[in-house]
C-alpha cells in the first residue's frame, strides 16, 4: 500500500525534484540536437556522442578531460572517440606540449557538426524564449548562471565546464 501512495506522490507536478526539472529539459535538448544533426546530413551521430560534442567541445582537449567532463570512464570515452574518429568527426593527435599525451582535434566535418549544434541551440533559445516570454526566459538563464557560478558547481569537480563561454 505504501508503494502505491509513494508513486502517486512522486507523480505530482509540485513534488518534482530539481534533478528531474533539470534533466528533462536537457534530454529534450540532446534529442533535438541529434534529430536535427541527422536531418542535416550528420546521420550517423547518436545520443551518446553528445558526451563528446557537448559544450565547450572536444577540440584541443585530452581524452581524460573529456571523460571527466562527461562523468564517464576513460575507457568509455575512448570508445566514443574511436567511433567519432571512424566516422570522420575527429582525430586524436600527440599533444605538442605534453610529450606522450594525446589531444582531440575536430576535423572539418566535426567543426561543421559542432557549428550546427550551436545554431540548433540558438534556435531552441528563441523558441523557449517565445514560449516562456522574453522576461521569464532571461530570468531562467540568470538563475542558471548564478548556479553555474556558485560553489554548487565550482566545487563539483567539473573543472573544464566551470568557466562559461559562448556555447
Amino acid at each position: 500500500m505504501s508503494t502505491r501512495k509513494s508513486r502517486t506522490a512522486v507523480g505530482k507536478r509540485t513534488d518534482l525534484l530539481i534533478g528531474a526539472l533539470l534533466r528533462v529539459p536537457a534530454q529534450v535538448i540532446h534529442r533535438r540536437i541529434i534529430q536535427e544533426l541527422n536531418a542535416a546530413g550528420f546521420d550517423e551521430l547518436r545520443l551518446p556522442h553528445i558526451a563528446v560534442l557537448q559544450y565547450p567541445g572536444p577540440d584541443g582537449e585530452r581524452p581524460s578531460t573529456l571523460a571527466e567532463r562527461a562523468g564517464m570512464s576513460k575507457q568509455a570515452m575512448n570508445q566514443l572517440l574511436g567511433s567519432l574518429e571512424e566516422l570522420g568527426y575527429l582525430r586524436r593527435a600527440d599533444s605538442p606540449d605534453e610529450g606522450r599525451s594525446r589531444v582531440v582535434r575536430l576535423t572539418r566535418r566535426g567543426k561543421a557538426a559542432f557549428n550546427r549544434i550551436y545554431r540548433i541551440l540558438q534556435e531552441l533559445e528563441t523558441e523557449w524564449s517565445a514560449t516562456l516570454g522574453a522576461a521569464q526566459f532571461a530570468q531562467l538563464k540568470e538563475i542558471l548562471m548564478r548556479i553555474w557560478e556558485s560553489p554548487l558547481v565550482q566545487g563539483a569537480n567539473i573543472r573544464s565546464v566551470a568557466e562559461p563561454r559562448v556555447f
